[in-house]
């Protein structure tokens, strides 16, 4: 692996509600309605190498699928810089922005809505790079077959629709779609979660191989602990917003060091503890709309103390490639120091 690819310097990503006419109108005669602000994300720093594969987790509106669209352009970030080999994409110019949208591409976790259902799989794959240029109109059809064939579709389907397809088959199609216009990064969000097991093997595979064949990379963002664990070079935990602990697949499951990550690694099943009594995390996540001060899992942190919830704890390198963000580890002052 070389240098990163791609760098994010302390991107949030907010968004905003604006007040409709009955509030404003409210606000005349001092009812106090403010606009709704939601924090999806909350000042990510994250460097990803060309060829690596980053695995991206945390429960459900944690922000990891907001992350994922920032770095593929699709959402604008609200501040902080996203740099695309080095240079930020906020300073590019149309060319250079256009070559970068090109270059990272998203699939994304249901395949049957992000498909259009009133097109051929030949207009879906191949409708993109005919518009970009990169195949001309009249090598569409072939070029299609051979995506379909690198991804493991009979290419005589091409005609066909999506419904007509099973979900593991359009999951396939996704994936072709995005390597339709010659990325370099993909952003894969939830890819094979609404997938049966057998099917998700399948996909996993495919991945691994076009990122041999293609010299890709990837970040995986997933719920399932044992599908990153399989596919990562490292994992990236992310917890409300901010990135709480990151180190490689195998240092992480070996010895997680901030207490969300060893809450989550601790449920997660093994054949070896049959007799292993799981406990679910106390508490919810609290919402992005008014996330808490200091650390934003202190609420739930079994090990928290009063400087955990008035300070916002840095990322701390604590082995080569591991940073957690926890004050247990900054210094030797503990958590439960005033």
């Amino acid at each position: 692996m070389s240098g990163p690819i791609l760098t994010l310097e302390g991107v949030s990503k907010r968004f905003t509600k604006p007040l409709d006419a009955a509030s404003r109108f409210a606000n005349m005669f001092g009812a106090g309605y403010r606009e709704e602000v939601v924090h999806a994300v909350d000042g990510v720093d994250l460097a990803i190498a060309e060829g690596e594969v980053v695995g991206l987790v945390g429960e459900s509106g944690c922000g990891k699928s907001t992350l994922g669209r920032v770095v593929a352009g699709i959402h604008p970030a609200s501040s902080g810089t996203v740099r695309w080999q080095g240079q930020p994409t906020a300073t590019m110019s149309a060319q250079e922005r256009r070559a970068a949208t090109l270059a990272i591409q998203m699939i994304f976790q249901d395949p049957m809505s992000s498909l259009n259902p009133r097109m051929r799989v030949t207009d879906i794959v191949g409708e993109a790079p005919v518009v970009h240029g990169l195949v001309p109109k009249a090598e569409q059809d072939g070029y299609v077959a051979a995506m379909l064939e690198r991804v493991g579709l009979d290419p005589s389907y091409r005609r066909r629709y999506p419904h007509q397809f099973s979900g593991g088959q359009r999951a396939r199609i996704g994936i072709a779609r995005a390597l339709a216009v010659k990325p370099r990064f993909l952003v894969c969000d939830e890819s094979v979660a609404a997938l049966d097991v057998s099917i998700q093997a399948q996909v996993l595979n495919l991945f691994m191989n076009l990122r041999d064949e293609l010299g890709l990379t990837y970040l995986f963002i997933s719920h399932d602990l044992s599908v990153v664990r399989h596919l990562s070079d490292r994992v990236v935990i992310m917890y409300l917003g901010r990135v709480v602990e990151s180190a490689t697949a195998s240092a992480l499951f070996k010895g997680p060091q901030h207490p969300y990550s060893q809450a989550l690694l601790a449920n997660v099943p093994t054949i070896a503890a049959r007799r292993k009594r799981f406990a679910a995390l106390k508490g919810e996540i609290p919402s992005p709309l008014h996330p808490p001060p200091g650390c934003h899992f202190h609420p739930r942190c079994p090990q928290a103390g009063p400087r955990c919830k008035v300070e916002r704890p840095a990322l701390r390198e604590l082995a080569s490639g591991h940073v957690a963000a926890c004050h247990l580890h900054d210094g030797g002052v503990g958590a439960r120091a005033a």
